[in-house]
């Protein structure tokens, strides 16, 4: 991918969102001037985004920005951390946007990791990341625990790559963002999330910094409330994907990878045949000996019919992502008509490995439990082929593997 003009200059602009942060932004704003003016190699500037402030953070932020040459102030009539970012960064005309939190709380040692990436071309977002390998947190257990079990829901639930959604320090190419601040709705604080979801799903590359960070316990975040909004926000992006309109149009694309030696032997990007019958088995097996534990359990308290389609249901999530990631290396079809194809799959197999249940318990009455997992096994096996030429041949074809979008 070309490196622009703006890019080549390197000017970045680092916004501060504060909402009534009249104690903690002189502070945050000295010691970041100071650090930028000595360490940062980057023409900069930072812009204070005060969003609708009712103490006197506003007249703070105009008396630094008089005092400070570089320092400049956005005023938004709305509260909202989302909010800020997205008017501040659509707004910028530099060639990366950053944004950290007023507390300071990530170390800046990790800035010019996180800006480099993005000023020479190589990514397209960075984020700040409290769970990378080499990240340093100090932080009382209550916020570690909520953080750890948010961020691993957005990887169950959307197969995210990156590992904390939320850590207040990020960047983007701007010319790249843009488009996605047209699409990105919320703004609060599941803004970052959306953000980073948006981003994989149209194939831009994240680059994760681990990064220094320590609490600062005097937080405007109502965790509750947040977390129900975060839930919420999953939910609405996931339906945007399903439908397709996440996808955004317009934005730059990275040319596919090729071999700079000219004498280079390459390997196929994709399995052959015996790869991918190789892949399914192992995944399949693995799949089939959940479910069947899974239906087992369920059998406890549920009738034939339900325990199979909550068995196969939460198996038949991880079997498909894994096959999607792993047998077919499809991981840039176009995942609205994917998940379409991958349900209409499910249900043939689910109706499949029903029906062979309900012969069962018409043919014997009140069959012992071995019996029905016996039945349940075999037609679960010949389920498992008839999948796979489904999934091969119609989900994951040769020209789905191509789509880009």
């Amino acid at each position: 991918m070309a490196v622009s003009t703006a890019q080549a200059t390197g000017t970045v602009d680092i916004m501060i969102p504060v909402y009534n942060e009249e104690r903690a932004l002189p502070g945050c704003v000295e010691v970041l001037h100071g650090f930028l003016e000595e360490q940062f190699p980057f023409d900069w500037s930072i812009v204070v985004v005060d969003n609708a402030s009712t103490d006197r953070t506003l007249a703070v932020a105009g008396e630094l920005a008089e005092r400070y040459e570089r320092v400049r102030v956005h005023h938004l009539d709305r509260k909202g951390r989302g909010l800020a970012l997205r008017e501040s960064w659509g707004a910028s005309e530099a060639a990366v946007v950053v944004y950290m939190d007023v507390d300071l709380s990530t170390g800046l040692d990790g800035l010019l990791p996180l800006v480099a990436p993005l000023l020479n071309g190589h990514s397209d977002l960075a984020i700040g990341s409290r769970l990378a390998p080499g990240s340093r947190t100090v932080r009382g257990p209550r916020r570690e625990l909520v953080s750890r079990g948010y961020n691993a829901l957005v990887r169950l639930t959307h197969g995210a790559r990156f590992s904390d959604a939320q850590c207040g320090f990020k960047a983007a190419r701007t010319e790249v963002v843009r488009p996605l601040l047209d699409r990105a709705r919320d703004e609060a604080w599941f803004f970052d999330t959306e953000l980073l979801l948006l981003a994989e799903h149209n194939g831009l590359r994240v680059h994760e910094v681990p990064v220094d960070w320590v609490e600062d316990v005097d937080s405007r975040v109502d965790v509750v409330s947040t977390a129900i909004d975060d839930i919420k926000g999953l939910i609405r992006v996931a339906r945007a994907k399903a439908n397709g309109t996440a996808l955004v149009r317009g934005l730059p694309r990275r040319p596919q990878p090729r071999a700079i030696h000219p004498d280079a032997v390459l390997s196929r990007s994709e399995g052959g045949l015996s790869w991918q019958m190789l892949s399914f088995a192992v995944i399949g097996v693995i799949s089939t000996l959940a479910n069947l534990a899974l239906y087992g359990v369920f059998r406890l308290w549920w009738p034939v019919l339900t325990a199979n389609l909550a068995a196969l249901v939460i198996t038949t999530l991880f079997n498909t992502e894994a096959n999607r990631r792993f047998t077919f290396t499809a991981r840039n079809t176009a995942r609205g008509r994917t998940h379409l194809q991958g349900l209409v799959v499910f249900g043939l197999y689910y109706a499949f490995t029903s029906a062979a249940l309900l012969v069962l318990h018409a043919a014997v009455h009140n069959p012992p439990r071995a019996l029905e997992l016996m039945v349940l096994l075999g037609s679960s096996a010949i389920g498992t082929v008839g999948r796979f030429f489904l999934l091969r041949s119609w989900v994951f074809r040769r020209d789905d593997r191509k789509d880009h979008a």
